[in-house]
């Protein structure tokens, strides 16, 4: 099939280059002259794994070409891929601006009927509103059909989840372009699961809020296991061997970031408050997410009491491993936070340096390997679990830095390894047996008298509090 794909971010240009591999004709369209100058040169912009291999062979086999005017190369296209931007709003809201220009372009480029996919993470509705744009600016009568078809990819692991996805979800009320679609997809081999536009619209939005919801319940567990000599490694392996619940997305740290998950948590929210609904659990997904990424910072107000000279090592910029994708990132917030105690900063990313640099409005060290970035910090903070962290020569961290204070963000390492070598180390949701001592000391002490039948059941309150 001759495809079209809009955008050439993360979802744009995955899907156009592995819809190539297996053997469609596609053109990958983005109004960024610079970035389909580059492309054309099998140039990536975008850090994802085996993309740029792919790109070149598909470019080189002639089935993958770019270009800046739809116009030139709408002709015999059977699909149309929109997949640019989506970005949240100051109110949470999901900028559909991108999406509705390129649908007004799509209606007037259309010459013969063509399945219109929106590939992009958008609203519910987002299918009627884009046959509207479409309609409003097609120069003749032409018939079309436009199709929710959202993405399920991991940044990092893109390419392997476009071809060994769980599923493929399509929204449509057209049989026509239903049947085009599962043609389009039939050598991935995949499930296929047909349901309205609406639905499959709100698929995508669900997934996402599910899944930042686990991480933000699993930090929770790991706050309270801090507090009561738990181990949050356990209590999640634990409950991941319950197979309703799954070992997937209980990773305790500093938080979610990226491009999906924040963006789609809010988005969602805000589509409940324009049909009159309060997304209770959602909203608290956000503020625990927001309050994780405060933990470095409290940590270092606990041990820090004159922030002059203090000097900041942080090791990962990404918001996880395998992309050099920074939106959203913890890394981001902590940096701002970090900063504002008027700290030095020291950072390093095997990918993502100049990410940040793009982003970042002040200036900070960058550094080119992890022990030039930890080298006279009073602190170092791990941000993202790259697997060269965990080869990190320790011992050699310990000589370079000037204190001893090292916060794992991801608990890569282990508490008494760590002990051992002689840091003052902080994991996410590790409690020791002290700390919860004298937790409980304090909750006997805040608990009123008249509360405390509601717990005895006919024992002492000495009794109580000292049971384990």
């Amino acid at each position: 099939m001759k495809v079209i794909v809009v955008g050439t971010g993360y979802v744009g240009l995955v899907t156009g280059t592995c819809l190539a591999e297996i053997g469609h004709r596609v053109i990958c369209i983005d109004k960024d002259e610079m970035k389909i100058e580059k492309l054309k040169r099998g140039i990536s912009p975008i850090y994802e794994a085996h993309l740029e291999d792919m790109i070149c062979r598909n470019i080189k086999e002639q089935r993958l070409s770019f270009s800046t005017d739809m116009k030139e190369v709408a002709e015999d296209t059977q699909v149309i891929f929109i997949a640019v931007g989506t970005p949240s709003l100051e109110d949470g809201d999901v900028d559909l601006s991108q999406v509705e220009e390129v649908a007004r372009e799509i209606g007037k480029s259309l010459v013969s009927y063509g399945v219109i996919v929106n590939k992009s993470t958008v609203p519910v509705g987002s299918c009627v509103r884009v046959a509207q744009i479409i309609r409003q600016n097609l120069r003749k009568d032409i018939s079309f059909d436009v199709v929710s078809n959202p993405e399920f990819l991991r940044e990092g692991t893109a390419v392997y989840d476009t071809f060994h996805g769980d599923r493929i979800v399509i929204g449509s009320r057209s049989k026509k372009a239903v049947e085009v679609l599962r043609e389009l997809y039939k050598p991935f081999h995949q499930k296929f699961f047909i349901t309205n536009p609406e639905s499959a619209e709100l698929i995508k939005y669900a997934s996402n809020a599910f899944l930042a919801t686990k991480i933000s319940f699993i930090n929770e567990m790991a706050n309270l296991c801090e507090k009561t000599g738990g181990d949050i490694r356990a209590v999640a392996e634990g409950m991941g061997m319950d197979q309703r619940i799954g070992n997937k997305f209980l990773q305790a740290g500093v938080g979610f970031g990226g491009a999906c998950f924040p963006k789609d948590v809010k988005g969602l929210l805000k589509t409940g408050e324009k049909y009159g609904y309060d997304f209770k659990i959602i909203r608290q997904t956000l503020a625990v997410n927001e309050g994780q990424k405060q933990k470095p910072l409290r940590i270092l107000e606990e041990n820090i009491a004159d922030w002059k000279g203090i000097k900041v090592g942080i090791l990962g910029l990404a918001f996880k491993p395998g992309t050099d994708d920074v939106r959203e990132a913890p890394a981001l917030q902590i940096i701002k936070d970090l900063r504002g105690k008027g700290a030095q900063i020291r950072v390093y990313d095997p990918v993502a340096n100049a990410s940040m640099q793009s982003v970042l409005q002040f200036p900070i060290t960058y550094c080119n390997n992890p022990y030039d970035a930890v080298t006279d910090c009073d602190a170092v903070i791990l941000l993202t679990e790259w697997p060269e962290f965990q080869e990190l020569n320790l011992r050699k961290i310990r000589r370079l830095m000037k204190r001893t204070i090292f916060i794992d963000g991801r608990n890569v390492f282990a508490s008494e390894a760590m002990g051992e070598k002689g840091f003052d180390y902080y994991p996410m949701g590790i409690g020791s047996e002290e700390t919860a001592q004298r937790k409980l000391k304090e909750g006997v002490v805040k608990v009123n008298e008249s509360e405390k039948s509601n717990y005895t059941s006919g024992r002492t309150w000495n009794q109580v509090s000292t049971c384990n």
